[in-house]
């Protein structure tokens, strides 16, 4: 019985785990563009309704196929509640909860954050094709939680976002 011998496959064995993992890691990284989200600023609950940009939440057009979705998450609804984008557009979502922790998940993409209050949450996506995305939250927030949703419509690029 040679132990130098399996001590030598447990070593190369542990190895190969610890460099798949890592590639899984490089994968998910740059193939698929899963991020750790930024800090991308704090804003005070009690007063974020009142603050810019959060003051007035809606779709902005900040240049040509670039658009900014400023939204409020508080109990039990996103405000705006339907959101208009135009096929093919980069949009970035900047949002922020007023009240307690609530969730912003749209089913079939990788959009899906935990909406802390006070702090701003900021993401980025591509919606490539026409259609509508529901977006709710999954994060429990009380008893009206299970009503708490809205709508992204993305629109062919010649209707535009509204």
């Amino acid at each position: 019985m040679d132990i130098d011998r399996y001590e030598r496959l447990w070593i190369m064995l542990s190895a190969a785990v610890l460099l798949s993992l890592f590639l899984a890691l490089v994968y998910s990284v740059y193939a698929l563009d899963i991020r750790l989200v930024d800090d991308a600023g704090q804003v005070d609950p009690a007063t974020a309704a009142q603050t810019p940009p959060f003051d007035e939440p809606g779709v902005y057009q900040e240049g040509p196929g670039r658009y900014r979705v400023v939204m409020v998450a508080r109990a039990w609804s996103f405000q705006p509640a339907e959101v208009r984008v135009p096929a093919g557009s980069d949009v970035t979502f900047q949002v922020t909860s007023l009240d307690v922790i609530h969730g912003f998940r749209v089913p079939y993409t990788t959009i899906n954050q935990m909406l802390i209050p006070g702090q701003v949450s900021e993401f980025r996506f591509r919606f490539a094709e026409p259609g509508e995305h529901y977006l709710f939250c999954h994060e429990y927030c009380g008893v009206g939680h299970h009503t708490m949703q809205g709508r992204i419509v993305v629109e062919t690029a010649a209707t535009g976002a509204r």
